[in-house]
């Protein structure tokens, strides 16, 4: 049984770290502090309590992690800070609390990722000093709903929507299902209720998050089956979604190429409200490192399924990831993996080393591609990449595209910066706008004028 404390001011500090689904989650839980009476603040010396939402998806955001907890128990000290209770939650405290209660006293508290919307009571108890335990870590079976509050730290005109949490796909690679538990898809009617309410907000653009977005609603029920290689939910939440008079963009993350159905690419085509856009994680073009990062597509599929994507959504902006090194990786499954890069020419790409994760199959994977091949080919792909998005950039000069403005540039108050439904919040390139006033979150008309390596720039011509 701990000591008894005061929360005399309830004053919050909150560091959100790693992707944009336990973003969500963190709003979640500051919606549901702000309905107990705490105070956000942007100065972590003057907060009482301190969380820190943890991200352990690869060695580095496992470092990142740690770091940050560190640097903020330094505010546990009277003659720097003010801090009472110092949280971790998220995939790093799932991942390894009972570790890290041993190897970190600093931390007052470990919330695991599906017990997040209990850090009321949590604190309450901490405070009282009923908490008979540090760890507070189950298997995942929670997911929010329209009745959680939650506050949109994103800017007002943008938010992030979580259509289902966790995954089933076990790839040999990623220990995601292990930390966020199996796949848990909320009902169409509950993500309505919550866009409408966000929309109400001011939201223009709404970008849709899950682990699996291709696997979205078959755990419903038993019953519920991909009918004919289609899965009609999906077909039924995009509807529903395009029926928000408020929303101006819906945008799809992580729909995987061997569920990605012709009715889904049909209804891109055809939406004024889908962005012609699709983040579609490939990993790799080669069959047998497909096969063995236990990938259910194979290249050819990938290619066919791109080939007919830009049939039916002329125009499509495609993003996807790949991975170099991985364990077996010859120079032909390499080769191969450059050919498909070059052939599909991706506008936008994300390209990273392997590494070897404890509690992942790939980790008994051999044989192991050497640290300094792994360095070679990143550079090789990087560079490849580079030069294609360069030349898909060249084609926009002249053209007359909607921008979402965000606000004034980074480095100068003399111009503007935005998005066009090609360029996702935070990962991709910006139009940089040197000529015309705007207000953030207006959508604008923009010409083109000039590329940049991953940024366009232009000039208003009306709003």
């Amino acid at each position: 049984m701990q000591n008894t404390v005061k929360f005399e001011h309830k004053s919050l500090y909150f560091s959100s770290l790693g992707c944009s689904k336990n973003l969500v989650d963190s709003q979640v839980m500051l919606g549901h502090l702000g309905l107990d009476g705490f105070q956000i603040t942007h100065e972590p010396e003057t907060a009482e309590v301190i969380i820190v939402n943890t991200c352990s998806f690869i060695e580095a955001a496992k470092m990142e992690s740690i770091e940050t907890i560190l640097d903020y128990a330094d505010y546990k000290n009277p003659e720097i800070g003010n801090c009472k209770a110092l949280v971790m939650s998220g995939c790093m405290a799932q991942r390894y609390a009972q570790d890290l209660e041993d190897s970190m006293p600093e931390v007052d508290m470990f919330i695991g990722t599906g017990e997040y919307n209990k850090i009321v009571p949590l604190l309450k108890a901490f405070e009282e000093g009923r908490l008979e335990k540090k760890s507070f870590v189950e298997i995942p079976k929670f997911i929010h709903t329209e009745f959680d509050p939650r506050v949109n730290t994103s800017p007002g005109y943008m938010a992030w929507l979580k259509i289902s949490e966790g995954c089933n796909r076990n790839c040999t690679f990623c220990i995601i299902p292990t930390i966020r538990g199996r796949l848990r898809s909320r009902s169409i009617e509950s993500l309505v209720s919550e866009a409408k309410v966000l929309a109400e907000s001011g939201v223009k653009e709404l970008n849709l998050i899950s682990q699996d977005f291709s696997d979205y609603g078959v755990d419903f029920s038993r019953e519920q089956k991909k009918k004919n290689g289609e899965n009609p939910e999906i077909y039924k939440l995009l509807s529903a979604l395009s029926n928000i008079d408020e929303i101006e963009w819906l945008r799809i993350f992580y729909f995987y190429p061997d569920d990605l159905t012709e009715d889904v690419m049909d209804l891109m085509g055809k939406s004024e409200k889908i962005t012609k856009y699709l983040d579609m994680p490939i990993q790799h073009f080669s069959d047998s490192v497909l096969k063995r990062m236990n990938r259910r597509a194979t290249g050819e599929l990938i290619k066919q399924k791109i080939k007919k994507l830009r049939e039916k959504v002329p125009g499509i902006i495609l993003r996807t990831s790949v991975i170099v090194g991985f364990p077996g990786e010859t120079q032909e499954d390499f080769d191969s993996l450059l050919d498909g890069i070059k052939e599909s020419r991706f506008n936008h790409l994300g390209v990273f080393k392997y590494s070897d994760e404890e509690g992942t199959p790939a980790l008994k994977l051999g044989p192991k591609v050497e640290q300094d091949i792994i360095d070679e080919r990143f550079e090789i792909i990087y560079e490849a990449q580079k030069q294609i998005a360069r030349e898909l950039n060249q084609e926009y000069i002249g053209k007359t595209i909607d921008v979402l403005i965000e606000g004034p540039h980074e480095e100068t108050e003399l111009l503007l910066q935005g998005r066009h439904q090609g360029q996702a919040p935070d990962i991709d390139g910006k139009v940089i706008i040197n000529d015309g006033q705007a207000s953030v979150g207006d959508i604008v008309k923009v010409e083109i004028t000039e590329v940049l390596d991953y940024d366009l720039l232009g000039r208003i011509i009306s709003q």
